[in-house]
C-alpha cells in the first residue's frame, strides 16, 4: 500500500508539474507574440519615419537646388542687362560727342559751312564737294571717277586724296556693313594693319588680345603708381620697373589689361597699349558703322576709316603720346 500511495503520489505531482510547465509556456508564448507583434509595429514606424526622411530630404534639395538655380538666372539676366546698358551708354556717348562736336564747329551767329553746304556761293559749292568741272578744263584735270561706286573724287586741299581702290572696297563694304573678315575691305585692313599692329612678341597672348578685341570683350584699366602688378606672364620680375607682357620688355607699366571674364591682368608698356587702343578705336568706329549710328556721306567716312588706318601705322612704328 505504501508504494501504491507513493506511485499515486507521484503521477499527481507529475500531472501538475506538467500543467504548470503548460502553463508557464503558454504564458510564455503568448508573451513573445505580443513582444514579436511589439517589434513589427516598431518596425513599421520606423520605415515610415525613415521614408518621410526621405521625402524631406529630396524636397529640400530639390527646393535649394531651385533656389540655385533662380539665382544663377537672374544674376545671367542681371548680368546681361548690365552690358546691353553699358553698350546703349557708350553709343549715347559717342552721340553725344558727335552732337558736341557739331554744336562747337556749328552756330548760329557762326555756321559750319562744311556741315551746312546750302550756305555755300555757288562758286564755291562746286569743287568743295567733288562734282564741280569747269567747261574749259582739259581731262587731265578732270576729277577722278570711282568705278564701283559712281563717286566724282577730287584731291583733298590738304594734300589727300582719294585712292579708288580702297574707296570702292569700302564702298562695296558699306553698302552691307558686317564683321566678316572675308569681305575685300576688311581682309585688307587686317591684313595691312590689325594683324601687324597686334603682332607682339608674346605670340599666345598677342592672339588672345585679338580674339578679345574682336570681341569687344578687352579692357584697359590705370594701375596706382603704388600698385605692383600681382600676375606673373611669362616670367616677368616686377620692381620699380615691371616688364611689358605683350614685348617682354622692361618699361614703365602704367595700364593693365583683362580679357574677357577672366580674373587675370597682364601689364603693358605705353606702346603696347597705344597699338592695342589704335585697333579698338578703328573696330568702334566700324561697329558704330555698322549698327547706323554715323550718318554721313561716304567719303568723309573713308576718310575717318583711313586716319584710325594711319593711327595704328603710327603705332606699330613706335610713336604714341607721352602719357601724363
Amino acid at each position: 500500500m505504501d508504494v501504491s500511495r507513493l506511485r499515486s503520489s507521484s503521477m499527481e505531482i507529475r500531472e501538475k508539474g506538467s500543467e504548470f510547465l503548460k502553463e508557464e509556456l503558454h504564458k510564455a508564448q503568448k508573451e513573445l507574440k505580443l513582444k514579436d507583434e511589439e517589434c513589427e509595429r516598431l518596425s513599421k514606424v520606423r520605415e515610415q519615419l525613415e521614408q518621410e526622411l526621405e521625402e524631406l530630404t529630396a524636397s529640400l534639395f530639390e527646393e535649394a537646388h531651385k533656389m540655385v538655380r533662380e539665382a544663377n538666372m537672374k544674376q545671367a539676366a542681371s548680368e546681361k542687362q548690365l552690358k546691353e546698358a553699358r553698350g546703349k551708354i557708350d553709343m549715347l556717348q559717342a552721340e553725344v560727342t558727335a552732337l558736341k562736336t557739331l554744336v562747337i564747329t556749328s552756330t548760329p551767329a557762326s555756321p559750319n559751312r562744311e556741315l551746312h553746304p546750302q550756305l555755300l556761293s555757288p562758286t564755291k559749292a562746286g569743287p568743295r564737294k567733288g562734282h564741280f568741272r569747269h567747261k574749259s578744263t582739259s581731262s587731265t584735270l578732270c576729277p577722278a571717277v570711282c568705278p564701283a561706286a559712281g563717286h566724282i573724287l577730287v584731291s583733298d586741299k590738304e594734300g589727300r586724296e582719294v585712292d579708288t581702290t580702297l574707296f570702292a572696297e569700302f564702298q562695296a563694304w558699306r553698302e552691307s556693313p558686317t564683321l566678316d573678315k572675308t569681305s575685300p575691305f576688311l581682309d585688307r585692313v587686317y591684313r595691312e594693319d590689325v594683324g601687324p599692329c597686334l603682332d607682339f612678341t608674346t605670340q599666345e597672348l598677342s592672339a588672345l588680345v585679338r580674339a578679345a578685341v574682336e570681341d569687344n570683350t578687352l579692357t584697359i584699366e590705370p594701375v596706382a603708381s603704388q600698385t605692383l602688378p600681382a600676375v606673373k606672364v611669362a616670367a616677368v620680375e616686377y620692381g620699380s620697373t615691371s616688364t611689358c607682357a605683350l614685348s617682354g620688355l622692361a618699361r614703365a607699366c602704367r595700364h593693365r589689361i583683362r580679357l574677357g571674364d577672366s580674373e587675370s591682368h597682364y601689364y603693358i608698356s605705353p606702346s603696347s597699349r597705344a597699338r592695342i587702343t589704335a585697333v579698338c578705336n578703328f573696330f568702334t568706329y566700324i561697329r558704330y558703322i555698322q549698327q547706323g549710328l554715323v550718318r554721313q556721306d561716304a567719303e568723309p567716312m573713308f576718310w575717318e576709316v583711313t586716319r584710325l588706318r594711319k593711327e595704328m601705322s603710327l603705332a606699330k612704328l613706335g610713336f604714341f603720346p607721352q602719357e601724363a
